[in-house]
């Protein structure tokens, strides 16, 4: 009965968001008001984590299969994407070589950041006050 009601809850979710985007005054995917929706219900503690952990668990460990029918688009409009493959693999390198630089960019401020917080904990437990 809970796989039916976390399933459920993202179905629901998953709806809202066909409505909001059909309402919406420009393009704006579903699938993104989702991502978006989900983040905000999750960061207000409007829906919890254990609500859906089954079911996300589960869609995330058969991710793959998703990308099937888009593998098969791509076949399907091989002529199409034949004539700008250069293109692509130049957009496929530079994309990939940014997301590597701004992730590394994005660990190195964490850290950064878990170290100072780290360093000011210390000082305030040795002046008496606890760091939480």
């Amino acid at each position: 009965m809970k796989i039916i009601y976390q399933i459920g809850i993202i179905f629901a979710l998953c709806w809202v968001c066909e409505i909001v985007e059909s309402i919406l005054p420009f393009a704006f995917p579903a699938s993104v008001i989702g991502m978006i929706l989900l983040f905000v219900l999750l960061a207000c503690r409007v829906l919890k984590v254990e609500h859906i952990r089954e079911k996300s668990d589960f869609l995330l460990s058969n991710m793959a299969f998703f990308f099937i029918p888009a593998g098969v688009s791509i076949v399907n409009y091989f002529d199409v994407l034949a004539g700008n493959v250069g293109k692509l693999l130049l957009i496929c390198l530079l994309t990939t070589v940014l997301t590597f630089a701004v992730t590394a960019w994005t660990i190195r401020g964490v850290l950064c950041l878990m170290n100072r917080r780290q360093k000011t904990g210390k000082k305030t437990e040795e002046g008496g006050q606890e760091y939480v």
